[in-house]
C-alpha cells in the first residue's frame, strides 16, 4: 500500500513512497504480452468506447509526442547498497559479464526492425544500473561497437551515464565521453564516510572529489550529482555539512531523494526479520532537510526543476578551480536557469520525454519499456533473460495496455512532479479540461495548502513539492489508490 507520509509524526516504515509510473506495476501481467507485440508492430488500438469523443483516433494520441529513447540496464555493482531495490549482481565473473553484454547488444539489434520503431532515431539514451561505470573501458567500447552495427545515437539530444565514483579513472571517463555521453551522473549520496559505510556504499568521500575533478577535466557538458536525505546514521549536522560540500562543487544539476525503504532492500529485510524499526529519521525531518538543501542551492543560483532536482546554467567553456582549503570547488560565475528550471546547455531530456508520453525501449534484465501506450517489462531472472536472447526472442515478461484515461493520468501524475501543471497542454493533447475532470483532487490540494490554481496553471507550493509522491494517488483511478507500488 502507499504509505501515509503526510503526517508530521510519520515514521519511515518499510514500503514504497516514490511513484515511478502509472498504472502501478502490480497491474501488469503476462496475459497482456500480445498488446506489447501489437504496439511494436504498429497495430495496437483501443476500443472506440474508451476514447475521448474529441480524439476518436488512437493514432493521434500515440504519436502526438514521438520522442524515442533507449535505456540500457547495466546490472553490475561492486557492492549492493543496503537501500537498493534494483536488479543488480555483485557476484558475476568476467565471462558472465561478457555474456550479458553480448545479450544486451543482441537485444537492441532485435528492436531495430520493429515496425513501430522503423526509421526513428533515439532522442535520448540512458545507461543505468546497477553501475554502468563498473564496466572497463574495453568492455564499454566493445558494447557500443556492437550496438553501432545496427543502431546509433548520433541524433540523440542527451546521453546519460550513471557512475559510482570509486569505479572511475580519468581514462575511463575519456572513453565514456568518446561514446557520446553528454550527462554524467555521479552517485555521491553523501560525503560522510561513516554514513557511506553504514549504508553499504562502495566509495568514500575522497574518491568523490577526485572523480569529479577528472570529469570536469574531460569536459562533460553536464555533470549531475545525487544526494539522499535521511540515510542510515544521518543527522541534521551531517546533512548540512553534506549540502555545503555539494553546493561548493557547483555541479550543473543535483538530484536529491528522500530515503525510502521498498520491501526488497537489505534494510527492509533486516527490519522485518528482527521486528525492530529501521533507524531512519521520520518523514518530517527528511522533508525539512530536503527543504534546507533546496534553499542552499537556490541561494547559489540554482532553480528548482522538479521535486528532486535543481539546475544551474553552464558558463560556456568554464573550467573548475580547485579550492585546497575546503577540498571543494570555488564558485564559478554562471547565468541563471530560466523560470522553469531549464539550464542553458543542460537539461533532462530523458525525464521530460517520458513524463510527456514519449516512447522508451528498456533493454537488459528486468528493464521497463513504453511504446504507443503499452507498458512492458523484460524477464527479471538472469538465466531466463539470456536464454530468450539466445533464441532470438525479445525477453518480455509482462505488459499492460493503457486506456486513454490512464495515459492522461500517467502524464498528469508525472508532470505534477515538476511542481506545475499546464491545463492547456492536456486540453490540446487529450481534449480534457483537467480542472473539471480532476476538480476534487485539485481542490483538495489547494485546500490543504499544497497547491495554488490560477487560470490554466496549477502550481505546487514548496510544502506540496516536498511530498509530491504522497499527493499523486489523489489523481489515480479508485482501484489503484491504495495498492502496493513497488
Amino acid at each position: 500500500m502507499q504509505l501515509d507520509v503526510l503526517r508530521n509524526d510519520a515514521q519511515t516504515e518499510v514500503g514504497s513512497y516514490f511513484v515511478a509510473n502509472y498504472p502501478p506495476f502490480s497491474a501488469w501481467g503476462r496475459e497482456h504480452l500480445p498488446t506489447a507485440q501489437a504496439a511494436l508492430s504498429g497495430a495496437f488500438r483501443v476500443a472506440s468506447s474508451e476514447l475521448n469523443s474529441d480524439h476518436d483516433d488512437y493514432s493521434l494520441l500515440a504519436t502526438r509526442y514521438s520522442a524515442l529513447g533507449l535505456y540500457l540496464h547495466i546490472p553490475f555493482c561492486r557492492k549492493r547498497c543496503k537501500f537498493c531495490y534494483f536488479r543488480v549482481y555483485t557476484d558475476k565473473n568476467a565471462d558472465e559479464v561478457e555474456l550479458y553484454m553480448d545479450a544486451l547488444a543482441r537485444e537492441i539489434a532485435l528492436y531495430k526492425n520493429q515496425p513501430a520503431l522503423a526509421g526513428r532515431q533515439f532522442e535520448f539514451v540512458y545507461f543505468g544500473g546497477g553501475t554502468p561505470s563498473f564496466l572497463s573501458s574495453a568492455q564499454l567500447s566493445r558494447l557500443v561497437e556492437r550496438i553501432n552495427q545496427h543502431w546509433t545515437w548520433e541524433a540523440a539530444r542527451e546521453v546519460t551515464f550513471e557512475c559510482e565514483p570509486g569505479t572511475l579513472k580519468k581514462s575511463k571517463l575519456e572513453t565514456i565521453r568518446s561514446i557520446g555521453v553528454t550527462r554524467l551522473s555521479l552517485g555521491v549520496e553523501h560525503f560522510d564516510d561513516g554514513i557511506l559505510e553504514l549504508n553499504g556504499r562502495a566509495h568514500r568521500s575522497k574518491e568523490i572529489g577526485v572523480a569529479y575533478e577528472w570529469a570536469r577535466e574531460v569536459g562533460f557538458p553536464q555533470i549531475n550529482i545525487d544526494l539522499i536525505a535521511g540515510m542510515l546514521g544521518d543527522d541534521e549536522s551531517k546533512w548540512k555539512a553534506a549540502v555545503e560540500r555539494a553546493v561548493a562543487m557547483q555541479p550543473d544539476s543535483v538530484t536529491i531523494y528522500q530515503m525510502e525503504l521498498p520491501h526488497n532492500t537489505v534494510i527492509s529485510r533486516e527490519a522485518k526479520d528482527s521486528g525492530v524499526a529501521p533507524a531512519i529519521v521520520g518523514w518530517a525531518a527528511k522533508r525539512a532537510w530536503t527543504a534546507y538543501a533546496f534553499e542552499q542551492f537556490e541561494r547559489a543560483g540554482y532553480v528548482v526543476s522538479s521535486g528532486y532536482t535543481l539546475v544551474r546554467a553552464q558558463a560556456a567553456g568554464r573550467k573548475p578551480e580547485r579550492n585546497s582549503e575546503t577540498t571543494g570547488w570555488k564558485p564559478i560565475p554562471h547565468q541563471p536557469a530560466d523560470s522553469e528550471g531549464r539550464a542553458a546547455g543542460g537539461g533532462f531530456v530523458y525525464r521530460d520525454a517520458l513524463w510527456h508520453g514519449g516512447d522508451m525501449i528498456g533493454t537488459g534484465v528486468a528493464s521497463f519499456s513504453h511504446v504507443a501506450g503499452v507498458h512492458f517489462q523484460n524477464l527479471d531472472k538472469w538465466d531466463e533473460y539470456v536464454a530468450a536472447i539466445q533464441r532470438g526472442e525479445l525477453p518480455l515478461a509482462r505488459a499492460l495496455p493503457m486506456t486513454p484515461r490512464q495515459r492522461l493520468i500517467r502524464e498528469l501524475a508525472l508532470q505534477t512532479k515538476l511542481g506545475r501543471l499546464d491545463a492547456a497542454y492536456f486540453r490540446s493533447k487529450f481534449g480534457v479540461e483537467i480542472a473539471a475532470e480532476f476538480g476534487e483532487a485539485i481542490d483538495s490540494l489547494v485546500a490543504d495548502g499544497f497547491a495554488t490554481a490560477c487560470g490554466d496553471e496549477i502550481r505546487l507550493t514548496r510544502d506540496g513539492l516536498l511530498r509530491v509522491d504522497a499527493l499523486l494517488p489523489r489523481f489515480f483511478e479508485p482501484q489503484f489508490r491504495s495498492v502496493r507500488y513497488t
